[in-house]
């Protein structure tokens, strides 16, 4: 199976810039009700993934200097990512695909200039493996 026939292409993420505010990126995940969104950088390579959690503890690990009021002032690249989220390359396998999708909710996927073309949803590809068990449940009656 080919990733390409999971891929939310690039048009319908909802990412963030490295240039993005903790505001803007804090209503915008708040908007959409994600947890996590890709971050790209000025060319459009896949540049990480920031979480709730990366934005909550950089502010409280900020001794009171960023707040909700003020997070307008600062940069999301000024926050300390946690979380590793690795991307695969349109070309990878279903089991590379599948081993990052059993710890991220979601998977980037990148060309082969690491820019970043969407991102493939654990949900799919649980629904995916579904469909292959059913499948096999049914021949093997």
């Amino acid at each position: 199976m080919n990733i390409a026939f999971f891929l939310l292409p690039k048009q319908e993420v909802v990412t963030v810039t490295m240039d993005s505010t903790l505001r803007q990126t804090l209503e915008r995940m708040e908007y959409h009700r994600y947890t996590a969104v890709p971050i790209l950088s000025k060319d459009g390579t896949y540049a990480g993934t920031v979480t709730e959690g990366d934005l909550l503890w950089h502010m409280k690990n900020s001794s009171g200097k960023v707040n909700f009021e003020n997070a307008s002032k600062f940069l999301l690249k000024d926050v300390p990512l946690k979380v590793n989220n690795k991307p695969v390359s349109i070309d990878a396998n279903m089991e590379d695909l599948i081993n990052l999708a059993k710890v991220q909710n979601f998977v980037p996927v990148v060309d082969d200039m690491n820019r970043f073309i969407g991102i493939v949803r654990r949900s799919q590809i649980i629904e995916y493996c579904e469909r292959f068990v059913s499948k096999e449940s049914m021949n093997s009656r």
